[in-house]
């Protein structure tokens, strides 16, 4: 006998994660992770998920709903990927899974809503003091790109507002950001934070301070600075991550400052975790309270890493949840 599902997805620009989960559920009868590069449409990916959901032979052939979250803007009729190739149509998803209600949310908002269900055990608080209640919070996240979204508390509930925060102007802060920056300037005309505060930013921040050193580079992706500066033997790595650490603290700030939230601010996102000790005793905090008069203001206020999993399909079976609700 088969079983009535929805078809989650969290796609950023390098995966796709996809599950299958009974009605009501966070808990997956079929999951799995493919790599945006294997893959030249998003229909290709969409095909190899059907066919591995129909060799469970545990499913109904069609899902009942569907909820997507995606790395780029949503309130467009065609959802074309900000650092990837990929781009569909919410008609598209709909044709091929036999018409059920379909949901595409922006990725971060998919975070967001799973913020508002994690416990003291999902996160690693960073400074500051406990979260206000019935305060406003907000969510920022490294990965391919910089994800943002606030959470707002409206009449007994929450609102999440989506973002491409992560597209801001990056404003240096110090002699040498401001040299990094001029560097980016030349490779990429238009820096936004997102060229410093991602996976890629890494790298961009490797070969920036490199060239201010006059040395080269021996880094070509993120995972070998991490690995490096974990090592705690190479100087440039550590330099990087420090760079990094510092401008995602002030970045933060600046976005606690925007949504006045003082019920928290939630990292999330595939690199920052992956250092999770570095950033503890780094400018992180420093950087997020160094805004002048305001230091005050943002003294008090607790930064989160987060440390559950998965967090971007558990926010969109969150979302199918809220929309039944409402």
């Amino acid at each position: 006998m088969t079983q009535a599902w929805s078809l989650i997805a969290d796609i950023g620009g390098t995966n796709a994660r996809f599950w299958a989960v009974p009605e009501g559920s966070e808990a997956p009868l079929w999951h799995q992770q493919f790599l945006v590069s294997d893959y030249p449409a998003f229909a290709s990916v969409m095909h190899q998920v059907a066919a591995e959901i129909a060799a469970t032979e545990m499913l109904s052939s069609h899902p009942s709903s569907a909820c997507f979250g995606v790395a780029c803007p949503t309130d467009v009729d065609r959802y074309v990927f900000t650092n990837s190739h990929w781009n569909f149509t919410k008609i598209d998803i709909e044709r091929q899974w036999g018409g059920c209600p379909v949901f595409v949310i922006n990725d971060f908002v998919a975070v967001a809503h799973a913020v508002m269900t994690l416990q003291a055990a999902d996160v690693q608080q960073i400074g500051g003091g406990e979260p206000e209640a019935g305060r406003a919070k907000v969510v920022l996240g490294a990965g391919t790109g910089l994800g943002v979204a606030g959470i707002v508390p409206a009449g007994g509930r929450y609102v999440v507002v989506e973002s491409e925060g992560g597209h801001a102007d990056y404003a240096p802060v110090g002699d040498i950001q401001i040299e990094v920056k001029r560097r980016l300037r030349r490779q990429f005309s238009r820096v936004c934070v997102e060229r410093v505060v991602s996976g890629p930013g890494l790298v961009n921040i490797a070969g920036a301070l490199a060239d201010i050193q006059h040395k080269a580079n021996p880094f070509e992706t993120p995972a070998d600075i991490v690995a490096a500066a974990r090592g705690g033997q190479d100087d440039l790595a550590l330099e990087t991550l420090a760079f990094f650490c510092d401008v995602a603290g002030a970045a933060a700030g600046n976005l606690a400052l925007t949504f006045g939230a003082k019920g928290g601010v939630y990292l999330a996102g595939g690199v920052i975790p992956r250092f999770a000790s570095i950033l503890q005793t780094s400018g992180f905090r420093s950087a997020f309270e160094d805004k002048g008069r305001f230091r005050g203001y943002l003294s008090g206020i607790p930064c989160y890493l987060i440390t559950q999993e998965a967090l971007g399909l558990k926010g969109a079976c969150e979302y199918l949840k809220l929309s039944r609700e409402l």
